[in-house]
């Protein structure tokens, strides 16, 4: 098996723009802010850069093998990938018609909810694996086993706690009793679908950090601000970190709330790693 890294240490994409202009950005192991005004390129290094990764993932390009054009350099050294989550923040309607035929779900209209709808087996799948974890511990008859798997659900704990919270104005709670994703408001259910966009899009980026496990990886965003209340933005990368401290957060903003929270120090600006 190969060796899966911590963080991505940098990437060089050469020739990205006509002109010559090349790309070499040195990354933080834990929050990397990538900045500048609209047009300057943001989006298009956050696509590149997923681009190339992906190929990585799926072994159509090996980290020893990588063309001229780019580079990612892994930590360790002799990592030959890494896992990674990309969550896009537009919720524009689902236009794929053969996609659509094929789901079983009709509530599924839009992107974000396309993306609810892939982690709610991610969930499933989170919740069958600390399960039997759980169950590992218990049965195994050694006394630190059994406080070892009272530390297990907490992570799943406070991402319920922690949607509660941030959805308190509103009254909606998470329902702990269901094995999917649902919500309670003033007694009735809702599904992950019937959010707003905002929440929706909230969702989406705290449940995926939390089906992570606390594994390494890095989870790439590209303007996740965007539909965020002002106070979920100052709050976001904080409450991402507490869910995962082991997540390497790569994202691109123009949004100065984002890192009123301490971050002004992993902020890179775009003209800050272009050069000819």
């Amino acid at each position: 098996m190969e060796k899966a890294a911590e963080y991505i240490q940098s990437i060089e994409i050469k020739a990205l723009w006509k002109g010559g202009r090349h790309i070499s950005w040195t990354l933080h192991p834990d929050v990397n802010i990538l900045s500048g005004i609209n047009g300057v390129g943001k989006s298009t290094i956050i696509n590149h850069s997923v681009k190339f990764l992906s190929m990585l993932e799926q072994g159509e390009l090996r980290i020893d093998d990588m063309s001229d054009l780019v580079k990612v350099k892994l930590y360790p050294e002799d990592a030959k990938k890494i896992k990674f989550d990309v969550i896009r923040s537009f919720d524009r309607p689902l236009i794929h018609s053969d996609l659509l035929e094929k789901l079983a779900d009709s509530r599924v209209k839009t992107e974000l909810d396309w993306q609810i709808y892939r982690l709610q087996k991610r969930y499933l799948d989170y919740q069958v694996n600390m399960g039997n974890r759980i169950i590992e511990l218990l049965t195994s008859g050694n006394p630190e086993d059994a406080n070892e798997a009272s530390k297990i659900s907490a992570p799943k704990k406070k991402f319920q706690d922690t949607m509660d919270e941030l959805f308190a104005d509103t009254h909606k709670l998470i329902d702990r009793k269901s094995n999917e994703i649902l919500f309670i408001q003033n007694d009735e259910k809702l599904t992950p679908y019937q959010l707003s966009s905002g929440e929706k899009q909230l969702l989406v980026i705290l449940l995926t950090v939390l089906v992570e496990n606390n594994e390494h990886y890095a989870l790439i965003m590209d303007e996740p601000e965007i539909s965020l209340h002002i106070d979920w933005q100052q709050k976001l990368i904080g409450l991402i970190r507490e869910l995962n401290p082991n997540a390497q957060i790569i994202l691109s903003t123009h949004s100065p709330a984002l890192i009123m929270d301490g971050w002004m120090g992993n902020v890179t600006e775009v003209n800050e790693i272009t050069n000819f």
